[in-house]
């Protein structure tokens, strides 16, 4: 049976981990590893404490985290409801002073990060237009680029 092995992290709403612009792996990897640094955990435990991520998400999320060799799913040792654990290889522990990092540097711009998102929130309307219009115009400005270095 599988030892409690510490505390859980907190992800709180607030948390730099919420707005994190630096991903390893998929949204929810770097969470999972920081959940799993202080050893193995249950599907349920996982589930519960990284509300709102789905079933769906989890399952697929160490899925991959197993294809990339970050994690290894293993039975309850003595368990009889047939249950299985996850925990971090040596390839995965050597990502979580990566992980440390990139949350420090969330941390530490959170407000920058805050701002430029909201930026793009209040813009998002013109930057679509300027997008469109750059697709729509893409061969006549080739067109004019192209020119213009034929003639410098």
């Amino acid at each position: 049976m599988t030892q409690p092995v510490g505390p859980l992290p907190s992800f709180d709403p607030a948390c730099p981990m919420s707005t994190f612009p630096i991903q390893i792996g998929g949204k929810w990897t770097a969470m999972i590893m920081l959940c799993l640094q202080d050893g193995p955990r249950r599907f349920g435990v996982l589930r519960r404490h990284l509300r709102p991520i789905s079933t769906k998400v989890l399952t697929e999320t160490l899925g991959l985290m197993g294809r990339d060799g970050l994690v290894r799913r293993r039975p309850v040792a003595g368990a009889d409801d047939g249950g299985v654990e996850y925990e971090l290889t040596t390839l995965g522990r050597s990502l979580l002073g990566v992980v440390e990092h990139a949350r420090a540097w969330a941390r530490d711009h959170a407000e920058e990060l805050a701002h430029a998102r909201a930026w793009a929130r209040d813009h998002a309307e013109e930057l679509a237009h300027a997008r469109a219009w750059a697709r729509d115009h893409a061969d006549e400005l080739a067109h004019a680029r192209d020119d213009a270095q034929r003639a410098g």
